[in-house]
């Protein structure tokens, strides 16, 4: 089961309705569905070496900008390469800004450069 999607709940929107984050590694991506299912966010990420991933891109549609749903992605991926004990090169702007943010060392020591 290691390649089917795992739901995340993490966090709620504005309406109340959770926000869940799911981790298709199959596809090596991170999603929160939005809307139901028409519209979606996306974490991208592949790996680059045996125990090292890229986290590469963090999109969100433009209408649902500004409600902390990057923030979900880029928690979610991070917590997966502490998890899973990887190493994570930072291409996506979004990512670099978050662990500033959030600089906590499980996340810092993983990094690299």
């Amino acid at each position: 089961m290691a390649n089917s999607p795992a739901a995340v709940p993490v966090g709620s929107q504005e309406q109340g309705c959770p926000i869940r984050v799911e981790h298709d590694r199959r596809r090596r991506q991170f999603t929160v569905r939005l809307n139901g299912c028409h519209d979606r966010a996306v974490l991208l990420y592949e790996y680059v070496g045996k125990r090292i991933v890229d986290l590469q891109h963090t999109e969100v549609p433009d209408a649902y900008r500004g409600r902390g749903i990057a923030k979900h992605l880029a928690k979610a991926a991070l917590d997966f390469v502490v998890e899973e004990d990887l190493k994570a090169h930072l291409t996506c702007w979004y990512i670099q800004k978050y662990v500033k943010e959030n600089p906590l060392p499980q996340y810092l020591e993983r990094l690299q450069p």
